[in-house]
Order: C-alpha cells, then structure tokens, then sequence
C-alpha cells in the first residue's frame, strides 16, 4: 500500500468525482447521483439532498482537477489555500466501518467543503511523499479522464478498461495491416 487507508479512499472518490465531468452525459447531474456518490465512498456527516449541494458539489470539480494534475510546488498553494479557507483543524475520529483516521472539519460541514477539505489532505499525503506521478490523465488521445495510478509497478496508464481496451484493440489492429 502507497498511502494510509483513508488518503487512498479520498484520492479515489476525488478521481472518481472529478472525472463525472468528462462523462458524456456529465455523471452528477441530480440529487440522486450525488447521494450515490455519497454512499459508494461512505461519506459521513451533512448531506442535504438539495439542487444547491448538487451544485456546491459541482462547482467543485474544476478545482479538484486543477489540484490533482498540478505541479508539486502549485499543489501545495492549491491544498493550503484550500484548508486556509475551510478553516481546517485536523483531528483523529473513528466510526464504522473505519479505525482511527484524520477529519479536518466538522461532520455538519457542507458536503462540498468536506469533499474540497478531504481531497486536499490526501493530496498532503501525496506531496509529502513525493508522488505526484501517480496522477495524470488517461493515455487514450481522446480521453481527459483523469488517472489515480496505486499500482506497485506504477503501470496504470487508462481511466478504466474501456479506454484500454480501445487503444489494446487500436494497436492490434495496426500491428494486423502492417503485415
């Protein structure tokens, strides 16, 4: 394992929140995909199923792009700029299903300052550590989706299996009309 439990599990619901956008159609555009996006990454606290935290949540997205694909140096400007204005206070809390990890704000925070403040303390995890080239965007030309790559060998080079697939089938098929 790269990171602790909980910095994986944040990096990979920003990731994953971040790249709705890219979607076609755009993956959170109702109250409901967001209260699954609440549920599959087990957020805890205020969630107030309004069009407004949809949009709060929304908004949110090309800051947290911007976070994950900056340069070492830029992060760190992004993430203590972020806590800065969350008024963040890192504290150690536990509750099911997980032991011991770090909250930096409240639980009756609004969802998308949890999810900003959440990001940017995984994201001290990986500047710390100097692993910034675990994030990227997908090596698929026509994909913008972006890349969390916790592999050992630091081999994940697609968003998801489609795009790998598309350039595996891509590559068979030149390698085929070249003999």
């Amino acid at each position: 394992m790269v990171f602790a439990h909980d910095t994986e599990v944040a990096l990979q619901s920003t990731v994953w929140l971040v790249n709705t956008a890219e979607e076609e159609p755009d993956g959170l555009t109702s109250v409901a995909a967001l209260d699954a996006f609440f549920t599959v990454w087990e957020w805890t606290g205020r969630h107030e199923r309004t069009v407004a935290e949809l949009e709060e949540v929304r908004a949110l997205r090309p800051r947290l792009r911007s976070l994950l694909l900056a340069e070492r140096d830029e992060a760190v400007e992004i993430v203590n700029a972020m806590l800065r204005e969350a008024e963040a206070t890192p504290q150690l809390v536990r509750h099911d299903p997980y032991d011991w990890h770090v909250h930096a704000v409240a639980p009756d925070a609004q969802l998308a300052v949890r999810i900003e403040v959440e990001a940017a303390m995984a994201m001290i995890d990986v500047i710390r550590t100097d692993e910034m080239s675990r994030l990227s965007t997908c090596a698929d030309d026509e994909c913008e989706a972006l890349v969390l790559d916790l592999s050992r060998n630091r081999s994940k080079r697609f968003c998801s299996t489609t795009c790998g697939n598309r350039n595996a089938v891509a590559a068979y098929r030149a390698r085929q009309s070249a003999d």
